[in-house]
């Protein structure tokens, strides 16, 4: 490393977000602009350790250890420090299609697998991954590559999502031919309308699909297979097929008044502000939070971006409801590095709840029993706290007794995860499904139970990461043009 010493000699420092009060104004991006020479100093931090598993890529007791992409993190980040951001965007591009958009949104699986991490705090790794993107998109460092023979094999992707785009820019790049199918009106799937635009611009997301297509990938749009476009049609005309149609079944909330104007998916909310944003036009009275008394149910990441959006948008108030406890200030003794750490973390919708509202929205161990009506719209829910006892060696939650109240509400979004991926087009193709309802597959394979269908990312692995999505796809594309070349 050109900084042996560095991580005895620096502290970790990251470039932070822009002031709660100015960025809850727009859907603007709130990461701040990033300096050249405090990047340099981050990446002295990486300490040569003989022994990195920050790019490990894989998965142990359901938790990963390092990047599912396998990035050359130690070389990277040398790179950064000795200042060579074009040599260190190439070797990041020798793994990773789409480094702007993880460095955005990925939760950082290698900084949980920094060995520095294990006494200190770790490597900014997803900093560094994102200076290097967008020094190289001010560069125009990022430019279409074509491939240089075609093989006159047609692929058709399904599915526009982080999967969808990272196995047709691969199998694109080996010479295949390919249309992605996309149902919605713009491409990105989860890039576009399920993650909201001030944790990822969608300037950057139509600047990558702009490339590709430069490069030679056709984008069908508001094209739905399995409905507007039949499938039996798709098989006729490609030679091979990859399902990257995501895990889009959302769970949905059962409980009395489950039904009543006012409660929403998180995916709908989310794709109404973002549509509403790049169309230029009001969000739908239904699906807006101003002025209103905003409940979301569920602890994860979409939930904070339900938050996020709720508070740009003029929410009242709003309440964050998670049924599971609160996770833990450090590393539980079942959670040791470099597995990735189960610890409680302020994300940024939570930052701007508290800086707004005076308190964090989130109250764990606490479950929505009854949605509360009036005149046909939501007007409060009841909540009851809950206590997780093991019975039959499951864990099962149990109402705490005399913990029931009734809160206002008129606006209530449910982002209680996915299920899997929804049936129209797994049934119309037969496909054997596992027992999540995902598309089965091969054991290490992306092969399906039909000869030429292969399948990645949520669809195949059930709800998970972009950076996951991201890996998937680019197998799935390996072993299709492998199975093409074969035949």
């Amino acid at each position: 490393m050109g900084k042996a010493t560095g991580f005895l000699e620096y502290g970790r420092e990251e470039t932070g977000h822009r002031p709660v009060g100015e960025r809850v104004r727009d859907f603007d991006e709130f990461l701040l602009p990033q300096d050249a020479e405090a990047l340099r100093t981050q990446g002295a931090r990486c300490m040569d350790c003989g022994v990195p598993y920050c790019h490990a890529g894989f998965v142990v007791e359901g938790l990963s250890i390092g990047c599912p992409l396998c990035n050359l993190i130690p070389e990277i980040n040398d790179l950064v420090y000795r200042g060579d951001v074009a040599e260190a965007y190439a070797r990041l591009s020798k793994t990773h299609p789409f480094p702007e958009f993880t460095s955005r949104v990925c939760p950082a699986l290698c900084e949980g697998s920094c060995t520095l991490g294990e006494h200190e705090p770790p490597v900014t790794v997803k900093e560094i991954e994102r200076f290097v993107a967008d020094e190289t998109l001010k560069a125009g460092g990022i430019r279409p590559r074509a491939p240089v023979m075609r093989t006159g094999k047609r692929v058709a992707v399904v599915g526009s999502g982080p999967s969808g785009l990272a196995c047709a820019e691969l199998l694109n790049r080996l010479g295949d031919s390919v249309t992605v199918f996309e149902r919605a009106d713009r491409p990105g799937g989860l890039l576009m309308y399920g993650i909201p635009n001030m944790k990822l611009s969608k300037a950057l997301v139509m600047g990558r699909v702009a490339v590709m297509e430069e490069e030679g990938v056709q984008f069908a749009l508001s094209t739905e297979v399995g409905k507007g476009y039949p499938v039996l049609d798709l098989m006729k005309e490609f030679d091979a097929i990859a399902l990257c149609a995501g895990a889009t079944q959302e769970r949905l909330i059962d409980v009395p008044g489950k039904g009543l104007d006012g409660v929403a998916t998180a995916v709908s909310f989310l794709t109404a502000a973002t549509r509403g944003l790049l169309d230029g036009r009001p969000v739908d009275a239904r699906l807006s939070a101003k002025g209103k008394d905003v409940i979301v149910v569920g602890g994860g990441d979409t939930g904070t971006d339900c938050v996020a959006t709720s508070i740009r948008q003029g929410a009242k108030s709003v309440a964050q409801l998670e049924i599971m406890p609160c996770p833990p200030k450090a590393r539980a003794k079942g959670n040791p590095w470099p597995l990735w750490p189960r610890i409680h973390k302020t994300d940024y919708g939570q930052q701007e709840a508290i800086a707004l509202f005076g308190a964090d929205p989130r109250e764990y161990l606490t479950t929505v029993k009854e949605i509360v009506g009036g005149g046909g719209r939501v007007k409060g829910v009841r909540t009851v706290g809950v206590e997780w006892r093991e019975a039959g060696g499951r864990l099962i939650p149990k109402e705490t007794e005399g913990s029931e109240r009734q809160r206002p509400a008129d606006l209530v979004l449910t982002a209680m995860g996915f299920t899997g991926p929804e049936r129209t087009l797994v049934e119309q193709l037969d496909l054997r499904t596992d027992p999540r309802g995902s598309v089965w597959t091969e054991r290490d394979s992306h092969k399906s139970s039909l000869m030429t269908v292969f399948a990645a990312g949520d669809m195949r692995r059930g709800p998970s990461l972009v950076v996951w999505a991201i890996a998937e796809g680019r197998r799935a594309a390996r072993q299709c043009h492998e199975y093409l070349c074969a035949r």
